[in-house]
């Protein structure tokens, strides 16, 4: 039996977790963190501190999560992190730290299936194409940006290699701001518009073509369910840092 904490448990994905966690076989809900929820703990600290865990399970948001993150390391529980935020030199960091204490953490942009085969189907194609840029949408009352999915993306492209821009960005004739933020080596695009959740497109181009990947979320949280319980389970037994739902898949 797994034992889960989960922080942000009355939030919308976060809530869908905890239910699941509720109603799987080999999994147990031993806690919830939420400053908006007498019924639960105030933070992960105070969480751990009272009940034994195995997992933390963090859907909270930008501001709180490394704390989160480093909360539970400390205390030698393993993290799956759901919250968007974190840049890469965060997670060079919680990867040190996991290995320190001799625990894992699983970390996603985006907890679902569609979103990993995006990276995945990105990670192809930047091997054949050499151009591409990352659009990031996102509802407009999102803080944080980019969006977690597209800072996976974006840093899992610069795995494979830098995009060619034909013009740097330091040289760009007028505002270099214009061109999106750069990202590992990807410039990114990002959207805060009424009615998106959250949609990440990668477009790709050669001499005469393009080629568009794009992933939107819908408004239910229940995409993310099935991803977050499959890196839950997988969780038990790996030291340090695992990026991305799809190294899951195979």
């Amino acid at each position: 039996m797994i034992r889960v904490c989960v922080a942000g448990v009355t939030g919308w994905t976060g809530s869908a977790v905890a239910d699941a966690v509720r109603a799987a076989d080999d999994l147990e809900l031993v806690a919830g963190v939420s400053r908006s929820d007498p019924a639960s703990y105030s933070s992960v600290a105070e969480a751990l501190a009272a009940v034994e865990a195995d997992v933390l399970v963090d859907y909270t948001h930008a501001a709180a999560v490394k704390a989160n993150v480093f909360a539970a390391l400390e205390r030698g529980v393993g993290v799956v992190v759901g919250s968007s935020g974190l840049t890469a030199a965060d997670y060079e960091e919680i990867d040190a730290l996991a290995r320190e204490r001799g625990v894992g953490v699983i970390a996603a942009g985006n907890f679902s299936v569609t979103a990993a085969l995006l990276l995945r189907f990105a990670t192809q194609a930047a091997r054949h194409l050499a151009t591409w840029e990352v659009i990031d949408y996102a509802s407009a009352g999102k803080p944080d940006a980019p969006s977690g999915t597209a800072r996976e993306l974006a840093e899992r492209l610069d795995e494979v290699r830098a995009p060619d821009l034909r013009v740097p960005v330091e040289e760009t004739h007028g505002a270099r701001e214009a061109r999106g933020a750069t990202v590992g080596s990807t410039q990114v695009h990002s959207l805060r518009l009424p009615s998106f959740t959250v949609s990440t497109e990668v477009v790709f181009a050669g001499e005469g073509e393009r080629l568009s990947l794009r992933q939107d979320a819908g408004s239910s949280a229940e995409p993310y369910v099935a991803g977050t319980l499959l890196a839950i389970r997988a969780l038990p037994g790996r030291v340090g840092l695992t990026r991305g739902l799809d190294r899951l898949l195979d």
